[in-house]
């Protein structure tokens, strides 16, 4: 699927275990170690909802939320696609970081942030206001992943990784190591935790093993390594005066 020429989904009609985008691979690799059985998700950026069909199917059970700016495009997935009905998959269109906001506290397992005008993420979803949003929504232990489009000398990223540890300090950083070395403009996979007793274990042998195996092999960057990455970015923060609330509210769906 293409959104003014640029590739934004790719469906694999008959099978939803199948993910093209290599950003993807690394997400799923990421939810893949978290704890057993269903998950209560919000994507932000619903797309052609890959990913959401991914969950569906390795996740039988979960229930999500997807939201996407294009109203129009949500009903067209919803006609064209066999996506999972409602309370299995929401579909709601609208602003992402306003939908996030009507979200209860403690109410999810996973946020994804993939959202794009052109080939930047909007600004408003990359400050330290946001993620305290995600946070809020997150449940202790919730997981939160951000597709990160950046090009040498990935300063943006830089800034959105302090940023995201800025709230939530057990983090990490998945790269193909090509953009680690300034070659290439790409995605990387951003990784934010909220503290709780079932934390995603960063540290797991298996995570950084089935990254380096993946079809373009990638690096799973924490600690110290995050550490030089990060260097001294600074967090980003929302411009003096923003104003927004935070209450739950149900909207309409596709």
């Amino acid at each position: 699927m293409l959104v003014n020429g640029v590739p934004s989904s790719h469906v694999e009609l008959d099978d939803p275990t199948w993910l093209e985008f290599e950003y993807m691979q690394q997400m799923a690799a990421v939810v893949d170690v978290l704890p057993p059985g269903p998950l209560d998700a919000v994507h932000l950026g619903a797309g052609a909802c890959s990913l959401p069909r991914w969950l569906e199917a390795r996740r039988p059970g979960s229930r999500q939320i997807a939201v996407d700016v294009d109203a129009a495009l949500l009903t067209l997935v919803r006609t064209w696609f066999d996506l999972p009905r409602s309370p299995r998959l929401r579909l709601r269109p609208g602003d992402a970081r306003t939908r996030l906001t009507e979200l209860p506290d403690s109410s999810a397992d996973l946020v994804v942030r993939d959202v794009f005008a052109g080939d930047r993420t909007p600004s408003d979803l990359a400050t330290h206001q946001f993620v305290e949003e995600v946070a809020r929504v997150l449940r202790p232990g919730g997981v939160y992943l951000a597709n990160c489009a950046d090009r040498p000398p990935l300063d943006l990223a830089r800034a959105e990784m302090a940023t995201i540890r800025s709230v939530l300090p057990s983090a990490a950083l998945v790269s193909e190591p090509g953009m680690l070395r300034g070659r290439r403009y790409g995605n990387l996979v951003l990784i934010g935790t909220r503290p709780g007793p079932r934390d995603l274990d960063l540290a797991d042998a298996g995570l950084a093993r089935t990254l380096r195996s993946l079809p373009v092999p990638t690096r799973l960057l924490r600690g110290p390594e995050l550490d030089a990455f990060v260097k001294s970015a600074a967090p980003m923060t929302d411009p003096p005066g923003t104003q927004r609330s935070s209450g739950a509210g149900s909207g309409n769906e596709a």
